[in-house]
């Protein structure tokens, strides 16, 4: 009685694990199963946008966005930057739209600095998109998010495509930017669930973000974990525009890899729980979307269960090693999956060519997770570097 309770915790052990690898190419059937044609309706014919720039510390990244800001073929809109704990004496925008804010006391935190900037709007914004410092935008991003809110979504994720490729672990991380993009995004949505939050390129009602966030005060990493359960909660999916497009600056050294991995473990660590009761909503309301969306955010960062994938494949070895074989087509599946989503994106050569790397890029995630306990204590803000780096995949 013993071993087989043994035996069976052990089983349900590697389940737990296992179902990790092919869930993505899972939620792939079920998006060509379940895909079908939005239909517009009438919405807003002319709807005003605050878009809310947060800044920490770090001021040079924004001229180039807000420069970029300023291209977009959409003009109904201001600009709020919010300058945490920045010097703001050389910060002139002659266009009158960008609204400069210098908060008195240092926020340290995204949902402060966007509420600071809610509640200095120089007029009633109908929707709120958030655009990190040193992101850039595509001239048309505010016209690929209207189609989604004209049809009746209230919150829309666009895609965040790689703005530096110039080493090697700026190219992995952007490999794991198209992966969840293309899963979590793209194929979720399509699924009949919500696209999750990437922390920019997204907007909302300016209605339904208050609703959100405005009772609650968001401290460290993850304030997107906490928007997302709260929109899915309200029984509203939260759709996916590949179109609408953000150039993200990626991390380019490993100090600086393993510095906000930490922080985003430890946001794993913190909000993954979510995933438990949005599956139970579901259950009992019948409802897909909080039922998928939570099982998608019970998943592990991906060198985590890869990890303990190899592990339980070891040990297979040696007490079963039919199971080994079984592990072996799950990880097989899981990087036919991967290359899948690389393939169906467009990527560029440089991010194929540093695939070779991913065993080092894992290893300094491995250091990250050692350093989760005082992820918070880390910079607020991630350093960027890569104009000084010398080009590793040459």
């Amino acid at each position: 009685m013993g071993l087989d309770l043994i035996s069976e915790s052990w089983m349900a052990i590697q389940l737990l694990v296992g179902y990790n690898l092919v869930l993505p190419l899972f939620i792939y059937v079920i998006s060509l199963i379940n895909k079908k044609q939005l239909v517009p309706i009438q919405a807003l014919s002319n709807p005003d946008y605050a878009i809310i720039v947060t800044a920490y510390e770090q001021t040079h990244t924004l001229g180039p966005v807000v420069a970029s800001i300023l291209q977009l073929k959409y003009k109904q809109f201001l600009v709020y930057i919010v300058a945490d704990k920045c010097n703001v004496s050389h910060l002139q925008f002659e266009d009158d739209r960008v609204i400069v804010l210098r908060p008195e006391e240092i926020l340290s935190s995204n949902t402060r600095s966007h509420f600071y900037a809610i509640h200095r709007f120089k007029r009633p914004h109908d929707r709120i998109t958030i655009i990190d410092c040193d992101n850039l935008v595509e001239s048309d991003y505010l016209d690929q998010l209207n189609p989604y809110f004209d049809i009746g979504f209230k919150a829309v994720q666009g895609i965040r495509v790689a703005k530096n490729r110039d080493t090697m672990y700026a190219c992995l991380d952007a490999a794991r930017d198209i992966y969840y993009h293309f899963y979590d995004g793209k194929i979720l949505f399509q699924a009949g669930s919500s696209a999750t939050l990437a922390g920019s390129g997204m907007a909302f009602t300016t209605e339904l973000y208050r609703n959100c966030l405005e009772h609650q005060d968001i401290t460290g990493a993850g304030f997107d974990k906490i928007l997302q359960k709260e929109i899915v909660n309200r029984g509203e999916r939260i759709a996916f525009s590949e179109h609408a497009i953000v150039f993200d600056e990626k991390t380019s050294k490993s100090d600086q890899l393993v510095k906000q991995r930490a922080r985003w473990i430890n946001t794993w660590f913190r909000y993954f729980s979510f995933g438990f009761g949005m599956i139970g909503n579901g259950l009992l309301r019948f409802d897909w979307n909080r039922l998928l969306f939570g099982i998608v955010l019970l998943r592990p960062p991906l060198f985590i269960f890869l990890i303990l994938s190899l592990v339980f494949a070891l040990v297979d070895l040696i007490i079963d090693p039919i199971q080994t074989l079984i592990w072996l087509v799950g990880c097989c599946l899981f990087v036919a999956g991967f290359l899948f989503s690389l393939i169906m994106s467009n990527t560029d050569k440089r991010i194929y060519k540093s695939l070779w790397g991913i065993p080092k890029f894992i290893f300094y995630q491995v250091l990250a997770l050692m350093k989760v306990r005082k992820a918070n204590e880390l910079s607020v803000a991630t350093q960027h570097y890569h104009d000084n780096e010398i080009n590793e995949l040459k």
